[in-house]
């Protein structure tokens, strides 16, 4: 998504037009929920996807009409099962889609394409709000607590605010709104060879990574050059310094035992979302006995995940980073439909 921001912006500066195609609700068996997006331009590049297939490519045919005649509209597909063969499709379902024409030099998206890309940077809860009242003639906007509303004036915010893309009436007005930066850090212990292959992966995926370890060698931005930080620190003085959120994720993979011991120890007194632990399962029942010892008890065990990871059988560093991005995906989800 911030890619998509970052080619759009760049594309009205050198005043090209350019066609916004957003899916603003979707059912049934589509191939993508509402929010997903893509990009189109007059020399039929496109950036992003709203699922494929037939859909979208008849979407590419209809946002270069909009290029053509500079106008926006919307869209719906009706993808029940005997209405379908017209887009190639098998499936049921459908999809309502917004096609935006925007003008390049547009100054006022050029800013707000800006805005975007620092939230996305600084990892701060963000909506993308678009006055569709009329289709013809929208307006859109950003929401996050630190910058408040820009770009638009809404009287009633609050039913706009979920995790969940949604269409609301405000006031005689109607608007669809969707979270596009999630907040919330994956603190990744011990720099080794899955660190390297997990933070690419995530990374991909809208997860912000912060890498630490105690060797400054395993904790620099030239071997993590797509971490959002690397520190170079005793792992206990990083938890005195540092204030992890419940939108935060633990990952625990360091060098040895007793780092392991007593990052999984200081992970607990956290409100972190998901804390996951690499090792064996006679490496865990032993760390496990240790911090009973300890003064934790049984609860506090259970908010680990370990093996970290889903269970794809994974044994190879690239593997075991594909499968704790699983899991990592599915904490995200989880917590998102609960939010909503």
């Amino acid at each position: 998504m911030k890619k998509l921001f970052e080619i759009m912006a760049e594309s009205l500066i050198k005043d090209e037009d350019v066609a916004l195609v957003t899916v603003i609700a979707g059912s049934g068996s589509t191939p993508r929920g509402a929010g997903a997006r893509m990009i189109v331009k007059k020399n039929g590049y496109t950036y992003g996807t709203i699922g494929g297939g037939a859909v979208e490519y008849k979407a590419q045919q209809l946002a270069a009409e909009v290029l053509n005649e500079k106008e926006s509209f919307i869209k719906g597909f009706n993808l029940v099962p005997n209405q379908v063969a017209d887009l190639g499709m098998i499936c049921g379902g459908n999809v309502v889609v917004y096609f935006q024409y925007i003008k390049g030099k547009n100054k006022d998206m050029i800013n707000l394409c800006e805005i975007v890309e620092k939230q996305f940077n600084e990892g701060k809860d963000t909506w993308l709000i678009t006055d569709i009242t009329d289709e013809t003639a929208w307006g859109m906007g950003i929401y996050s607590e630190n910058t408040g509303l820009k770009g638009i004036e809404i009287e009633d915010m609050s039913d706009l605010l979920g995790s969940k893309s949604v269409q609301v009436n405000v006031s005689s007005k109607r608007y669809y709104s969707e979270q596009i930066v999630n907040s919330g850090i994956v603190y990744i212990f011990g720099g080794g060879h899955v660190a390297q292959e997990l933070v690419p992966v995530i990374s991909h995926i809208g997860f912000r990574c912060v890498v630490i370890d105690d060797r400054e060698e395993f904790a620099n931005s030239k071997l993590f050059p797509k971490a959002y930080d690397t520190i170079a620190c005793d792992y206990k003085d990083f938890f005195i310094n540092t204030k992890i959120k419940q939108s935060d994720y633990i990952a625990i993979m360091t060098r040895g035992h007793q780092h392991d011991l007593v990052i999984q120890m200081e992970a607990l007194r956290t409100e972190a979302c998901y804390i996951g632990v690499m090792g064996s399962k006679t490496k865990i029942k032993a760390l496990s006995k240790k911090i009973l010892e300890n003064g934790f008890c049984d609860e506090d065990i259970k908010r680990f995940r370990t093996p970290i990871g889903t269970d794809i059988r994974a044994e190879t560093p690239g593997e075991i980073a594909i499968s704790i991005a699983g899991e990592l995906i599915e904490t995200r989800a989880i917590r998102k439909a609960k939010r909503g």
